[in-house]
């Protein structure tokens, strides 16, 4: 299935068009609102969910979920409008778009959420709805690997996520975010900070792709390019950092919190950045960027100065901003041409201006060139990376050798497929239609619309969203020029750096290509090993315990609950053995002995009709049991389930070939089925007589014993429960009942015809 079918450019096809009035209005309503955040501080709304649990549904809007709001919304009604055109005439468009909208609402929920809980619930669905977008081409092996890994890997740090928030919840009594800020000390000095830190940092990890769970994103590009340029440049992949940043107050400042968010950070950034100068795909040069540019924000998250966290969040503005575009591109590129290869693509710039221009512009912010948002995202960045408080030179470093490397894939994208010698495939390209160019044009414009007013950014965007989670004084304001500092300094050589590496991007991409291929273990390797010691696993576990004998299934799941059950028991010290009701009259212990007899005639008779004989006797016995003791509906029940049963039993088991001495079972068996049996006896026995030594909890009892007769009008408590109270759990087991026979009736019916 082609990614982007052949269609009428004159067709116009309505389902995005219609479907982008959703990011759009959500986008405008959230711009009114910036005023107001900028005034006050934050809009909350909540009312009770799950009160027993004590989730609320807690939304806040402050200026750290304003500024990803409108990212989200913004740029999804873009890339919407372009999806539109992109993939016009594909059979699934519908499909595609309700995803899409689907992801974007759980988008928006997420970044609303000031509950923990109603935020991993948001954030699941993130993970359900990007993985059908990764698969949307489920004709495409490829595609749906991708995806299935996209969801095993953020899926799993999703569940390490959750336990990190239950263990929160259990620590502080709370699950609210805002709340959360007043048990930070509580936090830290808890024991169990450290697997709470643990598991919220893989959930944010695993999400945000960073070391050593970044495989997985540039896998993810099997996507269409309108999800790549939405997902995993403008809010996907940013979920995790928006974690990061909510969490900052609450988990941040530790010394682990630091070191591990900057060392992983750089080297993120690094492992990104050098893997993008191999790669000649443009959609995998751009996503190992991604990864580069999620590098860099988790490390600067791993600071507590506001150099360093204000680098982070403008540096998430920038890098949405031109990443989207020049995904846009791309796409566009592949639309018109047919490939995506850099050496199959040259001097198309003549033949599409408008998204040479797009190119150009995202590509200067991307570079960090004067004028655009890019270079003042480069700026703060220098200077948040010299005050970090662990590792500033490795942040420093990091953040250099990243951009210089990044300068020189920015000319790469930029320059050769639009300017370069011109290629065979540029003799029939075209210019995209409006849609398609539109998009990466107007998000390319603004990030030099945006590097012109600084100020403006800084007041209305990045600071409501820093202070939103750093509590600070200090004055947060971006510049155009800072004066001639460090950072200025690492700028130029960042550049500098960058245009070397352009110019050696041929010697660069063998050598890298040649180091890359010599590294022994990936952790993509590592996955795929994964993988298939699971499926193997899996399958041994088939053989042994699934193999179709109703013994061993029996036996395992009776065996593990004696084994699990009773070893809990025991190690609690909560079986006692002893009999503080009133004492067995003579009767009852010889009925006792009679059932015992009839257990030894079912063990060892090889007649069926014995063995059904022996049953009866047990069952009878149990009936004459309620009876005695006050159940005389239960008993009746049981005498006439007995009844039954031992009618139908005799009516099929009769009808079977007698009993061989050589299909008997063995010792071993026999030994094991004894074993089994008087495990499960023991256990229940233990049961019910610790349940004698226990002070039961009469609070149900009670209610029913006074709501039987006034509520429900009647005196049989037990008729009262399955008719009134728990009807539809009576209704279920009638139908189930009603079920199994009509189908065993079909069967009967269907053996006689074919005989």
């Amino acid at each position: 299935m082609k990614e982007h079918p052949a269609h009428d450019p004159s067709t116009i096809y309505w389902p995005g068009r219609l479907s982008a009035l959703l990011p759009l209005l959500l986008f405008i309503g959230a711009a009114f609102q910036v005023p107001e955040i900028q005034k006050n501080g934050a809009l909350a709304m909540a009312f009770d969910w799950v009160p027993s649990l004590n989730v609320r549904f807690d939304v806040v809007l402050d200026g750290l979920s304003l500024l990803f709001v409108l990212i989200i919304t913004g740029i999804g009604f873009l890339v919407t409008i372009y999806a539109d055109a992109y993939l016009a005439g594909h059979r699934q468009i519908n499909r595609f778009f309700v995803y899409l909208q689907s992801f974007l609402l759980s988008m928006v929920g997420l970044v609303l959420s000031n509950n923990l809980i109603l935020l991993f619930v948001f954030w699941e669905l993130t993970t359900l709805f990007s993985f059908l977008l990764i698969g949307f081409q489920n004709e495409s092996a490829t595609a749906r690997d991708s995806a299935r890994q996209a969801l095993l890997v953020t899926g799993g740090g999703g569940l390490l996520l959750l336990v990190g928030i239950l263990l929160i919840g259990d620590v502080t009594g709370t699950y609210a975010i805002s709340e959360l800020q007043g048990h930070t000390e509580r936090l830290h000095r808890d024991a169990r900070y450290l697997p709470i830190l643990i598991c919220l940092l893989a959930g944010a990890f695993t999400k945000s792709a960073q070391f050593p769970f970044h495989f997985w994103l540039p896998n993810a590009m099997a996507a269409p390019t309108p999800v790549s340029a939405f997902l995993h440049s403008a809010t996907m992949v940013k979920a995790g950092i928006y974690l990061l940043a909510r969490l900052h107050p609450i988990m941040g400042g530790t010394t682990a919190w630091m070191t591990t968010l900057v060392v992983v950070g750089a080297v993120t950034a690094l492992w990104g950045a050098v893997v993008a100068m191999a790669k000649t795909d443009l959609k995998s040069v751009l996503a190992h960027t991604t990864i580069m540019a999620l590098g860099i924000m988790t490390m600067f998250l791993g600071g507590r100065t506001t150099p360093a966290l204000t680098a982070a969040i403008t540096f998430l503005l920038v890098h949405a901003l031109y990443k989207s575009s020049l995904f846009m591109v791309v796409g566009s590129i592949d639309h018109q041409t047919g490939t995506r290869e850099l050496a199959e693509i040259g001097g198309i710039g003549r033949r599409m201006p408008f998204t040479a221009a797009a190119a150009l512009m995202a590509a200067l912010s991307m570079a960090g060139f004067p004028l655009f948002l890019g270079f003042i995202g480069k700026e703060i960045m220098y200077k948040g990376a010299l005050t970090e408080d662990v590792f500033p030179g490795l942040a420093t470093t990091a953040a250099l050798l990243s951009n210089a490397l990044m300068a020189a894939v920015a000319a790469t994208v930029a320059l050769r497929p639009f300017w370069g010698r011109e290629t065979p495939k540029a003799l029939t390209a075209r210019e995209a239609p409006w849609a398609i160019w539109f998009g990466p044009l107007v998000v390319g414009a603004i990030g030099l619309g945006f590097g012109l007013i600084p100020d403006w950014v800084s007041r209305w965007l990045v600071e409501p969203a820093v202070r939103a989670f750093h509590a600070t004084g200090e004055d947060i304001t971006l510049k155009l020029f800072y004066g001639f500092n460090y950072p200025l300094l690492l700028s130029v050589i960042t550049m500098t750096l960058g245009a070397v590496f352009y110019l050696a991007r041929q010697w660069l991409r063998r050598t890298l290509v040649r180091f890359l291929t010599a590294v022994p273990m990936t952790m993509e390797k590592v996955y795929d090993g994964g993988v298939k010691a699971t499926l193997a696993i899996a399958k041994w576990q088939t053989r042994r315990l699934q193999n179709g004998s109703l013994f061993q299934y029996l036996t395992v799941i009776i065996g593990t609950t004696v084994i699990g059950v009773g070893g809990a028991l025991l190690h609690a010290g909560t079986i006692r053995v002893g009999w503080s009701g009133p004492p067995v009259p003579v009767w009852l212990g010889l009925l006792l002995v009679c059932m015992l007899v009839g257990i030894g005639i079912v063990v060892r008779t090889r007649s069926r009709l014995l063995a059904i004989c022996g049953l009866g006797v047990i069952g009878t016995g149990m009936a004459v049991i309620f009876l005695t003791y006050g159940a005389p509906d239960v008993g009746l029940t049981q005498l006439l389930v007995e009844t039954l049963t031992l009618i139908f039993a005799a009516i099929v088991l009769l009808r079977l070939p007698p009993i061989e001495r050589h299909h008997r079972p063995g010792f071993s068996r026999m030994a094991l089925s004894l074993l089994v049996a008087v495990g499960s006896g023991a256990l229940v026995t233990g049961l019910m007589m610790a349940v004698q030594h226990t002070e039961v909890d009469r609070t149900i009892t009670a209610f029913y014993e006074q709501a039987s007769y006034l509520k429900a009008h009647g005196r049989n408590i037990v008729n009262v429960i399955l008719v009134d109270f728990r009807s539809l759990d009576t209704l279920g087991e009638i139908i189930v009942v009603a079920a199994s026979a009509l189908s065993a009736l079909a069967l009967i019916r269907g053996k006689r015809s074919s005989s």
